[in-house]
């Protein structure tokens, strides 16, 4: 994918999430009465923005760094350091001047936002596409040079359970070892020629974690599924239900393995052969910087179970996938990265990464960039409620102070714990561009 739309789809992903974040508490404030002073997508450090407006009480804008937005509310101490109204008397349109549980509404809305976005984004995508589930746990294809093939799994073996757990679709192996087995040893039973066999590939050499680096796949026929007409497999003439047959002289059986070849082939002409109504074709591409030609490719002939759901069922299937997808794997990341099981380097991601990953998905499709959006959502929510100053959560917490003791934390104490903490995350967040920019 071009930098251009990389940046694009960056900018779609951070527009929406920061967006819906702010306008919780935007239209919380309002609906208790409260003043808005400010609201911004992205920060104007240093009065830098691309435009503002005002309308009413409120002036709108966008600012020039896209770290993410905030909501001034009147008699607010937040990270805008604006502490003028605090030797003031309360007006009634203040944030200071309402009750505790009205504070803690406008606090926790935009949490609550990022969660029914991605609620609403998991609903429409088990509404709208149907999940289909492989049932077969027989390995197909092991790349030459991966993980699996210096542990000696082999193509034919049927794989029994990850990590002590029966597997009975494909999926599951995938989740198993990627997902739920992320930062650990994964132990991986299977039967072949009727004997069961089991091996223990240690973490350490499970820290790419992805099919490719893994390297088993299902039995996948290698039929052109898409073309990209602009890119170089498109200007073969390559079209959509070719099926590749031969690469470098290589029979090709497997769709990873006219993918290997791709890969390990940069910036050099690979002479490849396709079958077309019968017909056997053939042709010479190059691909671009990134090792990819533009297509799509594998189609599994095998049995596939379709789980399609109405605007019923698919209304806990969405809180099924939110939860699991969402708080699960995150709490689960963090503690493993906690524990030290997982590289910080390697979990943490900002700009960069999140701009990447975004590119990334789009190119998968819309509900796998939907998708995306919606884990990165939750993942937002739940950082923002965390209870450090600055955050979401660090203001909740002076409030449940005031809750408990009746009477709110000092002017002076907050201000410096929100000018402190803010200064920290800024700087984290210099470090994590950093980290991505080491990283690329």
């Amino acid at each position: 994918m071009s930098v251009v739309s990389t940046i694009l789809y960056f900018l779609i992903t951070i527009i929406i999430l920061v967006f819906v974040h702010e306008f919780g508490h935007f239209i919380a404030a309002k609906l208790c009465r409260m003043r808005v002073d400010k609201f911004y997508l992205f920060f104007d450090f240093f009065n830098l923005r691309i435009f503002r407006f005002t309308k009413g009480e409120t002036e709108y804008g966008i600012g020039l760094f896209p770290l993410g937005g905030y909501v001034k509310v009147a008699g607010m101490i937040d990270e805008s350091m604006d502490k003028d109204f605090v030797d003031k008397p309360p007006q009634p349109w203040e944030y200071r001047s309402k009750p505790v549980w009205q504070r803690m509404i406008v606090i926790t809305a935009g949490v609550a936002m990022n969660i029914l976005l991605a609620l609403v984004i998991f609903y429409f995508i088990n509404l709208f596409q149907p999940k289909s589930r492989i049932e077969s746990t027989v390995i197909g294809y092991v790349s030459s040079g991966s993980v699996a093939s210096r542990f000696g799994l082999e193509q034919g073996d049927r794989i029994i359970s990850v990590n002590g757990k029966p597997v009975e679709f494909w999926d599951e192996i995938r989740a198993g070892i990627f997902i739920d087995g992320m930062g650990e040893d994964a132990r991986i039973k299977f039967e072949r020629n009727g004997s069961v066999s089991e091996v223990l590939i240690p973490k350490e050499n499970l820290t790419e974690l992805g099919e490719r680096s893994f390297g088993i796949f299902p039995d996948m026929q290698p039929v052109i599924e898409q073309v990209l007409p602009e890119k170089p497999a498109g200007k073969t003439g390559l079209q959509k239900g070719d099926v590749i047959i031969e690469a470098n002289g290589i029979p090709i059986k497997h769709s990873q393995q006219f993918v290997d070849v791709i890969k390990s082939n940069p910036n050099s002409d690979i002479n490849f052969k396709w079958m077309r109504d019968g017909n056997i074709m053939s042709s010479t591409v190059r691909p671009d910087p990134d090792s990819t030609i533009g297509i799509a490719i594998g189609k599994y002939t095998g049995k596939v179970r379709t789980e399609e759901y109405n605007l019923i069922t698919a209304m806990p299937q969405g809180f099924k996938d939110m939860w699991h997808y969402g708080f699960v794997l995150f709490v689960k990341s963090m503690w493993k990265i906690i524990k030290g099981d997982i590289a910080f380097s390697k979990a943490v991601g900002g700009p960069v990464k999140i701009a990447q990953f975004a590119g990334q998905s789009a190119e998968s499709g819309l509900f796998s960039f939907l998708g995306f959006m919606a884990m990165l959502s939750i993942t937002l929510a739940i950082i923002n409620i965390l209870p450090f100053p600055a955050l979401d959560g660090g203001h909740f917490m002076f409030l449940l102070y005031e809750a408990v003791f009746r009477k709110p934390v000092p002017h002076k104490v907050q201000i410096a714990v929100q000018n402190a903490g803010f200064i920290i995350l800024m700087l984290f967040m210099l470090f994590v561009v950093y980290n991505d920019i080491m990283h690329i």
